[in-house]
């Protein structure tokens, strides 16, 4: 069997993007890590979440470790920056946010998880981040550089079809669907990668639930009327049930390969 670790920049990030590739791996015997760049600290808490005097990182590393035992995934790891808020913001410039890191600094810490674990395959974010946040940008490009270090051949980003949400965002929009969507609040021509540039799909509705309480692990950042809530099953497993992947520097593919586990993960 092998060792998956996905790279993540925040909690919550890992039940969102692969969530399902990890509930899946962890069923086929695959042993599934989890590091986590920062431990969310410009998240937003949800009104009341919080105990007095409890920081909102500290609530989000809880609910880090019950989210990854949902997915069968170990206890996470940590490369101990702080979260740098979204781009522009005066977050950026904290010295020991992620964004801020020095790079070298940062590969070496990943790198030494990543022999620790003796991994086989690793799961990044596309070139853009997938909406551009300086951590996720930073997870592909510290990410990229540790599998080098390391001598990974099985390097994928995590990314989602932007033609795929496009088109269920007009069908949300069709006056005679049923199908209630979100606006994704992101630009949508830039937003995660063409449908024809990705590489791998899985489909991964068989661990559906599992994702969905993963995601649910995360109750500073998902209230009882969130948008993940609000979906009915079906619909969530349809908005939520294939997970996509990019091979490093590839594109034009012509579409994804469907495949049940991502290359590297079969024996």
């Amino acid at each position: 069997m092998s060792t998956l670790v996905c790279f993540h920049a925040h909690p919550d990030d890992e039940a969102i993007s692969t969530g399902g590739l990890m509930a899946t791996a962890a069923a086929a015997g695959h042993r599934v890590v989890l590091v986590c760049a920062t431990r969310g600290e410009q998240g937003e808490p949800q009104a009341g979440i919080l105990n007095e005097g409890e920081e909102l990182w500290e609530r989000r590393i809880v609910e880090l470790h019950t989210s990854c035992e949902l997915l069968g995934a170990e206890p996470p790891h940590f490369l101990d920056y702080e979260d740098s808020g979204m781009m522009g913001e005066p977050e950026n410039d904290n010295p020991n946010c992620f964004w801020q890191a020095d790079h070298d600094e940062a590969v070496a810490r990943l790198a030494n998880i990543l022999r620790a674990v003796d991994a086989d395959v690793l799961t990044i974010y596309d070139d853009h981040g997938g909406y551009g946040h300086p951590d996720h940008l930073r997870v592909h490009t510290v990410g990229l550089k540790a599998a080098e270090v390391v001598g990974i051949d099985h390097v994928y980003e995590a990314t989602i079809n932007r033609d795929r949400v496009r088109d269920m965002m007009a069908m949300a929009a069709d006056p005679d669907s049923d199908l209630e969507i979100e606006e994704p609040g992101v630009d949508t021509e830039t937003f995660g990668t063409a449908n024809s540039d990705i590489s791998f799909e899985i489909d991964v509705k068989a661990v559906i639930d599992k994702k969905r309480d993963s995601i649910m692990a995360h109750r500073s950042q998902v209230g009882p009327d969130s948008f993940f809530l609000q979906l009915p099953p079906e619909v969530f497993a349809e908005a939520f049930g294939t997970e996509w992947f990019n091979v490093p520097g590839t594109s034009e593919t012509g579409g994804p390969t469907r495949v049940d586990v991502l290359p590297g993960l079969e024996r």
